[in-house]
C-alpha cells in the first residue's frame, strides 16, 4: 500500500536519497528540514531524477505544531525521522546542543504524530549505540553502550521509542541502526555535500581527490586492526535507503517495536578505503596519521542477518561501488 511519508531532515545526504527511493517505490513524500546539514537544491534534483514532486516545508522538527500541521495538511500516514545533528567528534565538543536538538526533535515529532493520529515511525538510529563492541560482526542482540554524546542521543531515543511502542498498541516503530553510509545515486545528481568542514571519511577523501584539501587526517594507526587504522562497515547509501523502504513496507505485518542493523557485513579500514578511492580515481590520496579522536573505537561491523531475513533486504552494492559513485557525484 502506498504511504504518504513525512521525512524529517529529508533534505540531507541520507534524507534526500531516502526521498528518492520512496518516490521510486510509489510512495508520496513530504519533507521538513531546517537546512542546518543540507543544501537547498538537493530535493529539486530528486524531483528531476524521479519526475515526481515533493512537498517541502522549511522548518524545524522541534516545532511540534508545525510538524502536526504538516502531517494533517498533507495526509501523512508514516514518518521517517532523520532530523539530527550527526557528527561524533562535534558531539564531544558540543554535548548540550546534541542532547537538546536530537532528543527534542524526536520527542516533538512523536507528540505531533500522536496528536495527528499517525502511528508508523521509522527512526534513523546508528551503530554508535553499540559503543566499543565485544566482538564483530555485531547482532542486534549485542549489548549497547554508546561512547560519545551523538551515540548516546540515539541510544536514549531508542529507549524512548520502546516505551512509546509499549504504551499504545497502535504504534508500529522500527529503529534502523546505520553503519557507515558512502556513495551517491548513480546519476551523480544527489550526493553527500556536507555544510562546512566534513566530519565523515568519504567526503574528506573526496575533498583531497578534488583538490579542496591537501590531505586526509587519519585518526590513529595503533588500533588493534588489520593495519592499525579504524575498521568500519561501509554501506552504499542506496542500499541503506532501500532498507528504509523495506522497513516501512514491512510495517503492515508488524506491531510494537523492532530493531534492525543496516550494514554490508564486511569491514574496511581507513587505509583500505583510501586505496579503494585511489583505484577508482587513478589519483594518489595524501594522508597524515594523527592522534585518535575522543569517542572513536577500533572496529564496528554489522551482522545484517535479521534485516536480510525479516525485511527481505540485502545490500547489492560493494565498497568499490560506493567509492565510484562518490567520485562520479563530484564530477556531475
Amino acid at each position: 500500500m502506498a504511504e504518504t511519508v513525512l521525512v524529517t531532515g529529508g533534505a540531507g545526504y541520507i534524507g534526500s536519497h531516502t526521498a528518492l527511493a520512496l518516490l521510486e517505490a510509489g510512495h508520496d513524500v513530504v519533507v521538513v528540514d531546517n537546512y542546518v546539514n543540507a543544501k537547498p537544491g538537493a530535493l529539486a534534483d530528486v524531483e528531476d531524477v524521479t519526475g515526481r514532486s515533493i512537498t517541502v516545508v522549511d522548518g524545524d522538527a522541534r516545532d511540534r505544531k508545525l510538524v502536526e500541521h504538516t502531517m494533517r495538511e498533507n495526509g501523512v500516514t508514516a514518518v521517517i525521522h532523520m532530523a539530527a545533528l550527526k557528527a561524533v567528534g562535534e558531539s564531544v565538543e558540543m554535548p548540550i546542543e546534541y542532547y537538546g536538538n536530537n532528543l527534542e526533535s524526536a520527542i516533538s515529532t512523536l507528540d505531533a504524530m500522536r496528536a495527528a493520529g499517525v502511528w508508523k515511525f521509522v527512526f534513523s538510529s546508528s551503530a554508535t549505540v553499540y559503543g566499543d563492541p565485544e566482538s564483530c560482526p555485531i547482532p542486534e542482540t549485542a549489548s549497547i553502550g554508546a561512547t560519545n554524546p551523538y551515540g548516546m542521543t540515539k541510544q536514549m531515543i531508542e529507549v524512548i521509542l520502546e516505551d512509546v511502542a509499549a504504551s499504545d498498541e497502535r504504534w508500529t516503530i522500527t529503529s534502523l541502526r546505520y553503519f557507515n553510509p558512502i556513495g551517491a545515486h548513480e546519476s551523480g545528481r544527489i550526493s553527500e555535500a556536507p555544510i562546512g568542514k566534513p566530519n565523515n571519511l568519504m567526503p574528506m577523501v573526496m575533498d583531497v581527490a578534488t583538490g579542496r584539501r591537501d590531505k586526509v587526517m587519519v585518526f590513529g594507526n595503533d588500533w588493534p586492526t588489520v593495519d592499525g587504522t579504524g575498521v568500519r562497515d561501509y554501506i552504499h547509501v542506496m542500499d541503506l535507503v532501500e532498507g528504509h523502504v523495506a522497513a516501512l513496507e514491512a510495517m503492515s505485518a508488524q506491531s510494537g517495536y523492532e530493531v534492525y542493523n543496516l550494514g554490508q557485513g564486511r569491514g574496511t579500514s581507513v587505509l583500505e578505503l583510501i586505496k579503494a578511492v585511489e583505484d577508482v580515481t587513478g589519483l594518489s590520496i595524501a594522508y597524515e596519521i594523527t592522534d585518535r579522536r575522543a569517542g572513536d573505537i577500533a572496529e564496528c561491523v554489522a551482522d545484517p542477518t535479521r534485516a536480510n531475513t525479516e525485511l527481505g533486504w540485502k545490500t547489492r552494492r560493494s565498497t568499490a561501488d560506493g567509492c565510484r559513485d562518490s567520485w562520479n557525484s563530484q564530477n556531475t
